[in-house]
């Protein structure tokens, strides 16, 4: 039997990389799933790519009007709401001397207040058993020069997803996150310096991971998966890993 069947998904920044992995997951495991996406040209692309029930709806991530809008067209879609996948973000290496006030806000506009303004106008839709997935990163534990606004970012989702699993929990409502390390996905592509310094950082990696390659976005889907559906009705407040051991070991 399909794990997810019949569920109602939402699944943010899914154009590409872990979000799109993620989407076409759930779809298979019988989902309805929500997708949504800052370029409608990236958008319709999907629609020739995915199978299933599913709804492309054009949204930015730090955009409190635009997460209201995605939460009523879903309930008005489907009804209900039974996983929030809070996957979108932004990726940014800037020095101590190098940030500014307005990169900073960027960053946390759409990595922090972005997934929990999504939250908060989800809540009274969210179903009893519904599953909240927040999109870490090992970076919130391990310190790497330049990334003091990413890293904080991260490191306030951990925090928000504790908190929000005590809120949320007396209402049967699983609040988790994924921490992935370094996974191959296209926001390594969306930075804001040099790609010759992006490349040696990429290429350092492997030598830094226990299993000694760079993860796959499925892997970190087939997480998400576990954390969506009933195998994981036990578990919540918890951040797992997908690292290859890089943070871990």
């Amino acid at each position: 039997m399909s794990k997810l069947q019949n569920k109602v998904a939402i699944v943010t920044g899914a154009t590409s990389g872990i979000g799109l992995a993620t989407a076409k997951r759930f779809l298979s495991e019988g989902a309805k799933v929500v997708l949504t996406g800052r370029s409608q040209d990236k958008l319709d692309a999907l629609k020739n790519e995915l199978n299933g029930d599913f709804l492309l709806i054009k949204a930015e991530a730090a955009s409190l009007e635009d997460s209201k809008d995605l939460i009523n067209t879903t309930v008005n879609r489907f009804g209900k709401i039974d996983i929030l996948f809070l996957n979108a973000g932004i990726f940014r290496v800037e020095t101590i001397d190098g940030l500014t006030e307005q990169i900073f806000d960027d960053v946390y506009n759409i990595n922090v207040k972005g997934p929990i303004f999504t939250v908060h106008s989800a809540n009274e839709h969210l179903n009893k058993g519904a599953s909240v997935i927040f999109n870490t990163s090992v970076v919130n534990i391990k310190g790497f020069a330049g990334m003091t606004a990413y890293a904080s970012s991260k490191a306030a989702l951990r925090s928000v997803t504790r908190t929000l699993a005590a809120e949320l929990g007396p209402k049967g409502v699983r609040v988790n996150s994924i921490a992935p390390g370094p996974i191959e996905t296209p926001i390594y592509g969306k930075h804001n310096v040099q790609q010759s310094q992006i490349d040696d950082m990429a290429a350092a990696f492997p030598s830094l991971v226990s299993l000694g390659r760079f993860g796959q976005s499925d892997e970190v889907a087939n997480t998400a998966l576990f954390l969506a559906s009933d195998e994981s009705s036990y578990i919540t407040g918890a951040e797992i890993p997908v690292d290859g051991g890089f943070a871990q070991v």
